[in-house]
C-alpha cells in the first residue's frame, strides 16, 4: 500500500508547518490556553476545518489520508485546538449521519471557523461504554428535555455546542442531540487536561431542545458516536505519530549537544541502540496510523474495528515506550519546564487514554470474533 502524500497533500502538511515554525512557536501555542483564536482563523484558511465536510457545504471533500496528513503535522507542534474533536468527530458526525437541514446549519460555520463543537458522551463511572447513558431525554411537544452529567468532555470549555448523547425513552435508543453550551440549564466546570486542553464536567438540567437539534431519526445514536469515534481514534493515531517523531528528533538532537566524557552522548552505542529502538517503535506507530486511516471507508464493520483499534493499541503502547525513553535520555533535564520533552510526553500520555485506553482496545479485540457485528450495533 502506498502511504506517500500527493502534491496536495505535501502542500497543505508544509504550509501549515511553516504557520507553526513561523507563527505560532512553541511558547506561544503554552500560553494559548488550550486556544487561540487567531491559529483557529488560519486553521480555517488553509482549508483545515472543512477537511471532512462536503464541498457543497463549504468543505473540501477529503478522505482519512488527507486528514493524516494534517494531523500528522498538529502532533508534531502540539496544536492545543480542538482540531479532532471538532473537525474531524463533530464534523463527521454530522456529515454522515446529519439532515441535510443539520447539514447546511452546522457545517459550513465549522468550516469557516465560526462555530467549535465536541463530542459530550462519557459519564461517571462508565469508562468508555457510551451505549447504555444515564443522561435521559424525555420528549415534549415541543422537542426534548435533558437531564444528565457528562464527564471528560474534550475542549468542553471552548466548544460553542456540544453533542450530547442520551438515552431517548420515546425511541428505546440512544439519541444525540445538538446543546449550546450557554443554553438554560447548562453548567459547566472547565480544568485542564494532561496535555493542555480545556477540558469540562458538564451538568444538563431541564435543558430543552428543539426536535431539530436531534440529530438524524433518534434511533441509531450509538452507531453514529461509534463513527465519530472511529474517525477521531484514527486522526489521533497520526497525531500521536507526529509527536513521537518529532520527540525522537528532540532526543537525537539533545544527545548530539550534551556531553559527558568529552564526547557527545550520542558517540556512546548504548545509547544510539535506545534512539534506534525509540525510531523502531515509531515506524510501527506510524505504519498502525496509516493502518487506522485506511480502515475508515472499510465496508465490514467488523474488520474496521479491529483495525482501527489494533491501531489505537499499538500506538499507545509505542507512545508509552518513547515518551519514557525520551524522558530517561534527557536525564534531569527530561522532567524541567525548560525543555519541551515533558510537553510531549504529557500529551503522548492523555492520548493514550483519550478515546480508549490500550487494555480498552485490548478487550475489544479479545472479545470480537469473526463474524460478530461492531461494537455499537451490539450493544
Amino acid at each position: 500500500m502506498d502511504f506517500s502524500y500527493s502534491e496536495e497533500q505535501r502542500q497543505l502538511a508544509d504550509s501549515l508547518r511553516r504557520f507553526i515554525e513561523e507563527r505560532y512557536p512553541l511558547e506561544t501555542r503554552r500560553h494559548a490556553n488550550g486556544f487561540s483564536r487567531d491559529a483557529w482563523r488560519t486553521y480555517a484558511e488553509f482549508g483545515v476545518l472543512g477537511l471532512v465536510i462536503g464541498a457543497e457545504y463549504g468543505g473540501f471533500d477529503a478522505d482519512a489520508t488527507d486528514t493524516f496528513a494534517v494531523q500528522f503535522e498538529a502532533g508534531r507542534a502540539l496544536l492545543p485546538e480542538p482540531l479532532i474533536a471538532c473537525a474531524v468527530m463533530a464534523a463527521g458526525l454530522i456529515q454522515r449521519h446529519g439532515t441535510e437541514t443539520q447539514r447546511e446549519a452546522w457545517l459550513p460555520p465549522i468550516a469557516e471557523g465560526r462555530e467549535i463543537m465536541t463530542l459530550a458522551y462519557q459519564e461517571t463511572c462508565t469508562r468508555y461504554d457510551f451505549a447504555r447513558p444515564s443522561t435521559l431525554a424525555q420528549a415534549h411537544a415541543d422537542g426534548f428535555q435533558l437531564d444528565g452529567e457528562k464527564v471528560h468532555v474534550w475542549h468542553g470549555e471552548t466548544a460553542r455546542s456540544l453533542i450530547v448523547s442520551a438515552w431517548n425513552a420515546s425511541a428505546q435508543a440512544v439519541s444525540l442531540f445538538v446543546v449550546p453550551s450557554t443554553a438554560a440549564g447548562v453548567s459547566m466546570r472547565p480544568y485542564p487536561a494532561l496535555d493542555g486542553a480545556r477540558d469540562a464536567h458538564v451538568t444538563l438540567k431541564a435543558v430543552r431542545v428543539p426536535e431539530s437539534a436531534m440529530i438524524g431519526d433518534g434511533t441509531h445514536g450509538a452507531a453514529m458516536l461509534e463513527t465519530a469515534l472511529e474517525l477521531g481514534i484514527a486522526a489521533l493515531c497520526a497525531a500521536s505519530a507526529g509527536a513521537l517523531e518529532r520527540l525522537i528528533e528532540m532526543t537525537a538532537e539533545y544527545l548530539n549537544m550534551r556531553k559527558q566524557f568529552g564526547q557527545p552522548l550520542a558517540r556512546f552505542q548504548a545509547l544510539r541502540h535506545r534512539i534506534a529502538d525509540m525510531a523502531v517503535q515509531k515506524e510501527l506507530a506510524v505504519s498502525m496510523a496509516h493502518l487506522a486511516a485506511s480502515a475508515i471507508d472499510h465496508p465490514d464493520a467488523v474488520e474496521r474495528c479491529r483495525m482501527i483499534s489494533s491501531a489505537k493499541l499499538i500506538v499507545s503502547q509505542a507512545a508509552r515506550f518513547v515518551g519514557e525513553q525520551a524522558v530517561q535520555l534527557h536525564g534531569g533535564m527530561g522532567v524541567t519546564a525548560e525543555l519541551p520533552v515533558g510537553d510531549y510526553f504529557k500529551a503522548l500520555t492523555a492520548a493514550s487514554l483519550r478515546l480508549g485506553d490500550a487494555d480498552h482496545h485490548a478487550d475489544v479485540l479479545a472479545n470480537l470474533p469473526a463474524g460478530a457485528s461492531s461494537r455499537a450495533l451490539t450493544a
